[in-house]
């Protein structure tokens, strides 16, 4: 792939790769109903929280009890994962071709490392991502572009050669700092005109839309 002008995809995972959407959503609901019984919050009312790190989301309701809602929300989570968490239609597919292709691929999260490799692992997909970065392993997450930065740097690519592909306003604004090129999903729960606003480079109706783009993009 060195002859191709883009040769490096990076990936969120959550809301991307993996449809981790009802399990979130569940995660925030156990974790409210505990710390926060006061308040209801609709499906809908939750959609503000997912993108960002836990500590962020939860800083904006219950500062005084913030790790106590994060231990709360992980223990629910990883409880509860594997039955609630799978790949997108067409997404190890597509990732398989990517692959052996010789693209140069990396997870790019909020979620910390350990997390995301159980999720790489449930799905199969673990074998294709030789870099991880996770918010464990970063002083600033995404949309700030460290994490994007730090995945580039370790595999040796360039801005220029690299898309960094997302569901959330936090991936898109990762990679236009960075100066990547950038990928919308439009299966995000945000909804595609959400994302639209953020004016990435190409809008995904399907995973395998990202073979298309880059097609055009190294002709």
């Amino acid at each position: 792939m060195n002859n191709k002008s883009i040769n490096t995809i990076l990936f969120d995972l959550d809301g991307t790769l993996l449809d981790t959407n009802e399990l979130i959503l569940q995660s925030f609901e156990h974790t409210f109903r505990r710390h926060v019984p006061e308040q209801t919050y609709s499906r809908e009312d939750l959609l503000q929280f997912m993108g960002p790190p836990l500590q962020d989301s939860f800083q904006r309701v219950r500062p005084d009890e913030l790790d106590e809602m994060v231990t709360t929300y992980r223990s629910f989570n990883l409880k509860n994962h594997d039955a609630l968490v799978q790949a997108f239609d067409g997404v190890y597919e597509t990732i398989r071709i990517l692959h052996e292709q010789g693209y140069k691929l990396a997870i790019v999260s909020t979620k910390i490392k350990a997390t995301v490799e159980k999720g790489l692992r449930l799905t199969g997909l673990d074998e294709f991502f030789p870099v991880v970065i996770g918010l464990d392993q970063v002083e600033h997450a995404k949309p700030h572009p460290e994490p994007v930065q730090k995945a580039l740097e370790l595999l040796g690519s360039n801005p220029e050669e690299a898309v960094m592909v997302g569901d959330n306003s936090h991936d898109i604004l990762s990679g236009q700092r960075a100066s990547t090129l950038t990928a919308g999903v439009s299966w995000s729960l945000k909804g595609e005109a959400f994302l639209r606003d953020l004016k990435p480079d190409v809008i995904l109706h399907t995973m395998d839309d990202l073979l298309t783009f880059l097609e055009e993009k190294n002709r």
